[in-house]
């Protein structure tokens, strides 16, 4: 995984998924729901894959060669959806229309409704089966184009998460990349208190995935593991990438109490304060 990677585009993808985060902060507040906890985890791992790694034109949502992006982890819908703003695909006023009713921008993504939502998901362990069904689809139509799934450790209790992971392996479809969104955290506690998956990489690897684990929050960890999973050629990648739900935000950070709960005015507005904006400032 040891890549040079330039200052200035880890500079510019720490200023982006700040935006990202102002904006999570800014839609969960005005939607008075959502999931801010996990959004905040996974914010660099979505802006490295779509500020950086991924192939993928915002004006042609369906072009046949473009990498496709599962968020399998479906309620950390704000990130993406904030990542589409930046990427200037989607305003800030519909930005802050997440999870009214008539929105396009559903509390879970919905690929009926926006189209730049590769797999409709929000229920735990979906989106990894949608994921392997499309890398295998691509490799049927020797199309070039890879496929990224985002999981939630949550999801990693789940049976059918495990029956395409094996899938995955099994027919070695190395244009396929796992990224486990390990913050420890799900709605009610830590995932080892509730269900433990670890050790989780080893299990990974039981699966015949070349397995990486870097740290979710540094993005020359994040952009080398993305490398080495396109330079693998004989099977699948699985990056378990440790992050911190809530990050970003200091009262957020580590607290499982954010998985599902939306800030109040003086919340939102101590968090966008750490993050370098404020409530009445533009949400991009």
């Amino acid at each position: 995984m040891a890549e040079e990677i330039p200052a200035e585009l880890v500079a510019s993808l720490e200023s982006k998924a700040r935006e990202i985060r102002r904006a999570v902060i800014r839609m969960t507040y005005a939607a008075g729901g959502g999931h801010p906890g996990g959004s905040l985890s996974v914010a660099d791992l979505v802006t490295a894959l779509l500020f950086h790694e991924m192939k993928y034109d915002p004006a042609r949502s369906d072009w046949p060669e473009r990498d496709r992006l599962v968020l399998s982890k479906g309620h950390a819908a704000p990130a993406f959806y904030a990542a589409l703003g930046v990427r200037g695909v989607l305003s800030g006023e519909e930005l802050l229309s997440l999870r009214k009713l008539g929105s396009r921008l559903q509390g879970h993504v919905d690929r009926n409704k926006l189209p730049w939502v590769e797999a409709s998901t929000g229920c735990l362990g979906q989106g990894i089966g949608m994921a392997v069904g499309m890398a295998l689809d691509g490799r049927l139509a020797k199309r070039a184009n890879r496929v990224y799934a985002i999981l939630g450790d949550g999801e990693c209790q789940a049976g059918l998460t495990w029956e395409a992971l094996m899938a995955g392996g099994h027919y070695r479809l190395d244009r396929l990349t796992v990224i486990l969104d390990r913050n420890g955290l799900e709605t009610d506690g830590s995932t080892e208190s509730i269900m433990g998956i670890e050790p989780i990489a080893d299990k990974f690897r039981a699966f015949r995935f070349h397995t990486l684990e870097i740290d979710g929050h540094d993005f020359r960890q994040i952009l080398g593991a993305l490398a080495a999973a396109r330079r693998t050629t004989d099977r699948p990648t699985a990056i378990v990438a440790r992050t911190v739900k809530g990050k970003g935000v200091s009262f957020m950070e580590g607290q499982h109490s954010w998985h599902g709960k939306a800030p109040g005015k003086a919340e939102a507005e101590r968090a966008l304060a750490e993050l370098g904006g404020s409530l009445e400032g533009p949400v991009l």
